[in-house]
């Protein structure tokens, strides 16, 4: 004789129900919605931790408003490559000769304004044109002729060394004029009356931070108009929230040393301009899809070859301005200038999400990736560690970017 056992289903919530549950699924709706967007939350928090770490390690000289307006000045150029290399490593490319192509700059740059007495406006516009040829040469080479990227750009990072010993005959050269050095290494002008921060700085800050709200609701709208997943209204916020009050805390910082640095203002201006690029513009989205799947870009009609022309010259544009403010930062151009400022750059990008298969990655990833690596050199500097030992953590921590780039992959897949 069999007994038929009926399980019975639990009876429905009732409906308005607070207490645990509600705040149960409140968690679980914000847990999920930091996994769908891993990418693009995950290395803000690590910077977070790593700011509050050595913020404790060091006692608070971390975030000295002097030690901070330094970590701008001292990061500037490599942010900038870090910019032209995101977009390189988007497409599916990299490029090894940026470390010396600003070497090389620097070189032509001093020629142009300590040998021969150029004006320095001048002098700055002929070295970014020289930048772009170089990097259009580069770029002829790999969109045209079918050379790897890695060939082309390693033979590239040669000659433009050994054409900076030849240019400089070995020697320092220096030093350049002062206008151009303001560039690298001044700050905004005193206005207004007299308090205790710097009122430009200050109203810069909070019209970057009004900026940056209004963006993220456009974006976010813009997003939901076209049936795109977006993260939990309260997630939303509270990153809001967070780079608001990141950026007002930056903007007080600097505010109370001498004001912004000029460099920080194009800086922005590049952040700005390329990120649009990036969101808005058929080029932008043209460099996506050619990193994403080469060959449905090609069916799609996508000119490939012309684009990847013009993210090489692009490059060598940039390279060639992170070499001028380089030069101008320490006052003289030198054969050895721009050492590893390539693996620098390749490490801010993936640090920030690019993919080693290309078609992800943003540009202001990249200036995360790069400010991270910024505050763990400077950092460390601050704690006493030892060169030996800090190009050990900074691998680990490459290495470990990667490797959440590969499972998160992996996951997403399963």
């Amino acid at each position: 004789m069999s007994t038929e056992v009926t399980a019975k289903s639990p009876a429905p919530a009732p409906p308005g129900k607070t207490g645990a549950a509600a705040g149960g699924g409140l968690l679980q709706l914000m847990l999920d919605g930091m996994r769908r967007n891993m990418r693009q939350y995950g290395m803000l928090i690590a910077l977070g931790l790593i700011v509050a770490l050595f913020a404790v390690w060091t006692d608070g000289d971390l975030l000295l408003p002097r030690n901070v307006s330094n970590l701008v000045l001292q990061n500037s150029y490599i942010l900038i490559l870090a910019i032209g290399m995101m977009l390189v490593i988007i497409s599916g490319h990299i490029d090894l000769s940026v470390g010396s192509l600003t070497a090389f700059i620097g070189s032509i740059a001093a020629v142009f304004m300590v040998n021969n007495d150029i004006p320095w406006p001048l002098a700055v516009v002929l070295c970014l044109a020289v930048g772009a040829v170089a990097g259009a040469a580069q770029g002829f080479f790999i969109a045209y002729l079918g050379i790897p990227s890695f060939i082309v750009t390693l033979a590239g990072m040669l000659v433009f060394r050994g054409l900076t010993e030849i240019f400089l005959e070995g020697q320092t050269l220096g030093p350049f004029p002062e206008g151009l050095q303001k560039v690298a290494n001044g700050f905004l002008p005193e206005v207004g009356p007299q308090t205790n921060y710097h009122n430009l700085t200050l109203l810069l800050g909070f019209a970057v931070i009004a900026f940056v709200v209004i963006q993220e609701f456009r974006d976010r709208r813009r997003q939901q108009e076209f049936a795109l997943d977006v993260p939990p209204m309260n997630l939303f916020v509270l990153k809001l929230v967070a780079i608001a009050a990141a950026l007002l805390v930056v903007t007080m910082l600097l505010a109370s040393y001498k004001g912004a640095p000029i460099v920080l203002l194009i800086l922005g201006a590049l952040v700005v301009g390329f990120g649009y690029v990036m969101r808005n513009a058929i080029i932008g989205r043209h460099i996506y899809a050619i990193g994403g799947n080469l060959p449905a870009a090609k069916l799609s009609g996508v000119k490939d070859k012309k684009v990847v022309f013009l993210i090489f010259l692009n490059m060598g544009m940039l390279a060639a301005l992170a070499g001028l403010v380089f030069a101008a930062r320490f006052n003289a151009a030198s054969p050895k200038a721009g050492l590893n400022f390539e693996l620098e750059a390749i490490a801010a990008s993936f640090i920030g999400g690019a993919s080693m298969s290309g078609g992800v990655g943003t540009v202001l990833g990249a200036i995360i990736g790069g400010v991270v690596l910024g505050v763990l050199n400077n950092g460390m500097n601050l704690v006493g560690i030892g060169t030996d030992w800090q190009q050990v953590i900074k691998g680990m921590v490459l290495l470990a970017a990667v490797g959440f780039d590969v499972w998160n992959k992996r996951k997403g897949g399963s």
